[in-house]
């Protein structure tokens, strides 16, 4: 049984991207665009999927979450906060002197974060690593990670997803944010990487696609990757940049944008008012 209903995380969802509103506007700085399209993705994992206690971050037993992407850190300090692991008031602190929520997430600045990252193309490895780590210590544990589309153009994820596939890590569940665009245009226009499940799938990956949006698709998605034995899962999640604001969706020009203040207030009466 669910921690909380589908209603209620539609309901977290609309707060997670006020929240990266409010963040990147306060700051003039960051990421909303694939934030955005990573809030169901990231609110079903906190709140309903993860094995994970906020109050104590270095529980041995606990999943874990990488995200590869660094740059989408919005929505993971977002959902880390809500979740409990730091207080919301804290979130308009992003990108400032001081701050612990660093323009790229940082393990020695914020308890709760794994691993800091950034450069793009490690997070797959990192989480084969742990993932091996737990086929050997005997630990039940499953690894996350979040991958941008545009990131799989890092030769290093394909590495590692031979890796992943030799060892039989049926621990690690990758997370594809697939939604079309990078900061310099449409994916397939800077470096193609469709056909994509097929891809996948040739590396021994148990694949799923799904509309990223769709909480019900992404939990579905999401069991299925742990009841999937003998070799990785990954989810390819089907998702809009900037989803929820209709000013900021598909617009390749939002991925390291800051909204102004008008344009925050007009994003959060769409994300309270006139979004269904």
């Amino acid at each position: 049984m669910y921690k909380y209903s589908m209603e209620q995380l539609a309901e977290v969802c609309k707060d997670v991207r006020a929240d990266i509103v409010n963040m990147t506007a306060a700051a003039n700085s960051g990421h909303p665009g694939g934030s955005l399209s990573a809030v169901e993705l990231m609110t079903a994992l906190y709140f309903n999927i993860m094995n994970h206690r906020p109050g104590q971050v270095d529980w041995p037993e606990r999943d874990r979450f990488f995200l590869s992407k660094g740059h989408a850190c919005p929505v993971v300090y977002s959902v880390m906060a809500r979740s409990g692991y730091l207080p919301v008031e804290e979130l308009v602190t992003l990108r400032q002197c001081g701050t612990r929520l660093q323009g790229h997430p940082s393990c020695k600045a914020l308890p709760g974060i794994e691993v800091s990252s950034g450069s793009l193309g490690q997070g797959l490895s990192i989480a084969n690593g742990a993932a091996l780590a737990a086929k050997i210590n005997k630990q039940a544990f499953r690894t996350y990670v979040l991958l941008g589309d545009g990131e799989l153009q890092e030769g290093q994820i394909w590495e590692a997803m031979m890796t992943a596939a030799h060892f039989k890590l049926d621990n690690v569940c990758a997370i594809v944010d697939y939604n079309g665009l990078q900061i310099d245009g449409h994916v397939e226009d800077v470096m193609g990487i469709a056909p994509l499940k097929q891809k996948w799938q040739a590396f021994n990956w148990h694949t799923i696609e799904i509309d990223g949006h769709d909480l019900k698709q992404v939990h579905a998605a999401y069991e299925e990757a742990k009841e999937t034995k003998g070799k990785p899962s990954v989810i390819l999640a089907d998702t809009v940049k900037g989803k929820g604001i209709s000013f900021m969706e598909n617009v390749a020009g939002w991925h390291g944008k800051a909204p102004n203040r008008d344009e925050q207030e007009m994003a959060l009466a769409e994300i309270y008012g006139r979004v269904n």
